[in-house]
């Protein structure tokens, strides 16, 4: 309906042309406008004029998804994607899509350029990760949007005050079409023939329902009324002051992330995107301002969870001294976290102590010169249960390697009481 011209009053003939396939099947193709046979304006009553709806088809057309080249943007919509409808390709120069997917319970969003993909089924031309990029495109927002938030400010204004003053337009229409149906209405029950009383109830109850909408729409209209704001000097410079302190209004939680998109794309024309070895992000203001940002390429899954550097020198540290058990509760205690930001237990100690190949405490004591049970009951001839005892009693020094309480025992300076131990 939107796209007829009769909706904005003009009677046209030959806006569609069919066509049959050599398998006999019928097509009905879209006419450009130069080629329609007939376009009368103004030819009957319409709910816009002409002009208005030529805009309509316009804005229709730039954020039409199935026009795919031809659209400039599409609709702001939810989501995280600050960019949304916004990015170029820079290898190919088509628009490129948007895809999320949760990352640590958090949506975040990657644009891809999958034209060719799609179209032709070969590979995706690319595929950046958008949450660096969103973050530096949103920091030259906000160091540029300092010069321009009064014009920003007024235009958004400007826009909300065409806005309500269409919706005014519509209630009122509205309210007239009602209240044509009641006087309609009303003119049948009084032309009929107070003999013919079920014809009689029939108009009287059609002129009821007709002014029951005729309340409703008035009472609507009084209801826009009393609620809106008048958009006057006074409010402009309201938005002017609000707009200077942008960064508050930018970084407040209860700011719907459709209104940033809003106010990127007063601000922002298009963002063009090239991946190599780093990401380049070409962005072309409104303004006629035009910047060049250079990214590093985000890091990939493994690379994000890796454990800090600082936590694998402080557990090289602590193996001198204690063992994976030990160290975990150290690192919790110090408030210290894995690259997935869970706490430490005593086998993630041992996994990483593994991974990054750091000498085990075993190793350690040995370089050190302590020996096993083994080892030092063949250097004192005595059997290994009698290590233990000489241990247990205090007899011999020892530290332990793991949590199982195994200990490496120091070279005794002299042999002990063999009787003192066996007691």
């Amino acid at each position: 309906m939107l796209h007829n011209p009769l909706y904005a009053g003009a009677f046209c003939y030959g806006r569609r042309k069919v066509e049959r396939s050599p398998d006999g099947r019928t097509h009905i193709r879209l006419l450009p406008r130069e080629q329609w046979d007939t376009l009368i304006q103004d030819r009957h009553e319409g709910y816009v004029t002409f002009a208005r709806w030529e805009t309509n088809q316009t804005v229709l057309a730039a954020q039409a998804a199935s026009r795919g080249l031809e659209r400039t943007a599409t609709a702001p919509r939810e989501g995280p994607a600050l960019l949304q409808g916004l990015v170029i390709c820079g290898r190919c120069g088509r628009r490129m899509t948007i895809a999320y997917h949760l990352r640590q319970g958090r949506e975040v969003s990657d644009y891809r350029c999958m034209t060719h993909a799609i179209q032709n089924g070969g590979k995706v031309c690319q595929r950046i990760p958008g949450p660096g990029i969103e973050q530096a495109v949103a920091t030259l927002l906000l160091e540029e949007l300092t010069p321009l938030a009064i014009e920003a400010a007024l235009k958004v204004t400007d826009r909300l005050a065409t806005q309500a003053a269409e919706a005014d337009r519509l209630r009122s229409t509205h309210l007239q079409r009602t209240q044509h149906r009641a006087d309609l209405a009303k003119r049948r029950y009084l032309a009929v023939d107070p003999d013919n009383r079920l014809v009689a109830d029939s108009l009287e109850e059609d002129w009821n329902a007709a002014l029951r909408e005729v309340a409703a729409a008035r009472k609507d209209v009084e209801r826009a009324c009393s609620e809106a704001e008048p958009v006057n000097e006074a409010l402009r410079e309201k938005l002017a002051h609000l707009a200077g302190d942008v960064h508050r209004l930018w970084h407040d939680p209860a700011t719907p992330m459709r209104e940033r998109k809003r106010i990127a794309r007063l601000l922002i024309t298009d963002v063009t995107l090239t991946k190599a070895e780093r990401i380049t992000a070409q962005v072309r203001l409104s303004a006629g301002r035009h910047h060049t940002l250079d990214l590093p390429l985000p890091l990939g899954g493994g690379k994000l969870w890796q454990t800090p550097k600082s936590v694998v020198a402080a557990i090289d540290t602590l193996l001198e001294d204690h063992t994976d058990a030990e160290i975990a509760d150290i690192l919790n205690q110090r408030g210290l976290t894995s690259g997935k930001g869970l706490p430490f237990h005593r086998l993630l100690v041992r996994d990483i102590r593994q991974d990054y190949q750091l000498t085990s405490r075993f190793d350690r004591l040995r370089d050190r010169g302590l020996l096993t049970a083994h080892e030092l009951a063949e250097l004192l001839d005595v059997s290994v249960p009698t290590i233990w005892k000489w241990h247990r009693a205090g007899l011999l020094e020892g530290e332990k390697y793991n949590d199982k309480n195994a200990c490496q025992q120091q070279r005794p300076r002299s042999e002990p009481d063999r009787r003192r131990g066996a007691v």
